[in-house]
């Protein structure tokens, strides 16, 4: 029997009432296994509602009580990070150790909220005038919102609320539908932990349920990761509501190869992060620019190694490489690389139509490579989303950083170099918010923040580190006099308030 995945709302489990659900699948098999509640306007109203009541006695809570939650629910966490890698190999289809991986990451912010205290601490500047002292101070928000992809059910959330609710504020989450499990089994913990009810809650739905956070009065801010498209209509509707917003978009990340750098590391580096995942990340490498006569050394040395990446279920230990989410996604996937010969672009592998012995109904699409890919097609203009890698040629650095600069993507990139010079102009002409130095991925670690440039990102802050900090408070200036009690009364003075 299908089984359900409610809404938790108010510390427990809450059963829609809409009267609408979506499939969740397993990705391996392509069956459906589970059905989700989606929330309607009504439902999203009471969950806000009760929020906003929580939010009354978290938001002046003391910081060591929200820290002993978070320390308790990271123990927690950490205890059971196996069974939310099972849930996501269940119903997203990465590999096992893919999956303990994601969690792991989200247990670097758990660790910086549980750190909050030296985050917002004030400041106070004494005697600016005659027995005058002003104090700056962070307070939070009220009700905040994540709305959450689903190549990362457990981490990208993680990005989001530990800050938010360390900071004072009380969370919704709305997590993708394609993948509900892993969000509910956080919320369990949390509320393990002793987090009290209201302060963290889940909606699951669809756009519905997006529309009613994104213009309800009592949501303060909203955090967004998806595509360009989504965040550009998540940060215009959320904007226009009067709310705070982050939203990280999509990406073309590019690699830069320059003829000096160690073409083993680089074409590991090159597999690693086209394919990991599934290519279903926004920090993946999807686009190599090859600089010079290494061209072809490199894209055979990625061939070779791409050949041998195993794919299979992702509760298979010997699985390197799982399915993708949907059926239908495979299938737009597979189109662009049946689509590349016809834009120009040279097919070295052809993934689209692999599958699995034993489990040919499930979502399985092979690792595919294309040289020489104009900048005109498809291929490289898209967010593809998935295990295909374009190799670019360029024959200098200023045209292959040209050709960088020139996407309207500015999310992560990366150069592979043994110039320290090179790398370092690299480093600072290069137009995207992450970069990394013979370093694929170069994700920042908890305590600095996570985004991009251009049409990867809109809003001012960027997730985590400071800027999370930030963005789930508003900062407040306070400027106080007290008289000395052997002072006479000064009468009034009407003139502006003057240092002295």
């Amino acid at each position: 029997m299908t089984k359900t995945v409610h809404h938790w709302i108010g510390g427990k489990t809450v059963e829609g009432t809409s009267g609408n659900f979506g499939p969740v699948t397993d990705p391996a098999t392509g069956a459906v296994t589970t059905q989700v509640a989606f929330a309607s306007a009504e439902e999203v109203d009471r969950a806000v509602a009760i929020a906003r009541a929580a939010y009354l006695t978290w938001g002046t809570s003391s910081l060591a009580q929200r820290t002993t939650v978070l320390f308790k629910f990271r123990a927690l966490l950490d205890a059971n990070r196996d069974a939310i890698a099972e849930l996501i190999t269940a119903e997203h289809g990465k590999v096992h150790s893919d999956a303990l991986g994601e969690v792991a990451r989200g247990l670097e912010i758990v660790d910086l909220a549980c750190g909050i205290t030296t985050q917002l601490k004030g400041e106070l500047s004494t005697q600016v005038s005659s027995r005058v002292d002003v104090a700056s101070i962070r307070q939070p928000l009220g009700v905040v919102a994540g709305i959450t992809p689903f190549n990362f059910p457990a981490m990208v959330p993680m990005w989001m609320f530990p800050i938010a609710i360390a900071c004072g504020n009380t969370f919704i989450l709305k997590p993708s539908e394609k993948d509900p499990s892993a969000s509910m089994k956080i919320a369990e913990l949390l509320a393990e932990a002793g987090l009290p009810d209201g302060v963290f809650t889940v909606l699951h739905g669809d756009r519905v349920a997006v529309d009613a956070l994104l213009a309800h009065p009592d949501i303060a801010a909203v955090s967004f990761v998806g595509s360009t498209p989504i965040a550009r209509h998540i940060h215009a509707t959320a904007s226009a509501h009067g709310k705070r917003v982050q939203a990280l978009g999509g990406a073309k990340n590019h690699m830069l190869v320059l003829p000096d750098a160690d073409l083993d590391a680089a074409a590991d580096a090159a597999v690693s992060a086209a394919y990991g995942s599934a290519g279903e990340r926004c920090m993946a490498i999807s686009a190599v620019v090859a600089v010079g006569a290494i061209g072809d050394e490199l894209v055979e040395k990625i061939r070779e190694r791409a050949e041998k990446i195993k794919i299979g279920p992702g509760n298979d230990p010997s699985s390197e490489m799982g399915p993708l989410i949907t059926a239908a996604h495979r299938d737009k996937v597979a189109s662009y690389v049946k689509g590349a010969a016809a834009q120009g672009s040279t097919v070295v592998l052809d993934g689209s139509d692999h599958t699995v012995p034993g489990f040919e109904d499930g979502h399985w699409i092979g690792l595919s490579l294309l040289d020489h890919v104009p900048t005109t097609s498809d291929a490289y203009r898209d967010e593809i989303f998935g295990p295909v890698l374009c190799v670019l040629r360029a024959e200098t650095y200023e045209e292959g950083l040209a050709l960088i600069n020139a996407s309207p993507f500015g999310n992560g990139t990366a150069i592979f170099t043994r110039d320290g010079g090179a790398a370092r102009r690299f480093q600072l002409e290069v137009e995207a918010g992450m970069v990394g130095v013979n370093v694929p991925i170069p994700v920042p670690v908890g305590y600095h923040s996570f985004g991009g440039w251009k049409d990867s990102l809109f809003g001012d802050h960027h997730v985590y580190g400071n800027d999370g900090t930030h963005f789930y408070t508003r900062g407040k200036v306070v400027t106080t006099r007290w008289p000395d009690p052997a002072d006479d009364p000064s009468g009034v003075d009407l003139g502006f308030p003057m240092s002295r």
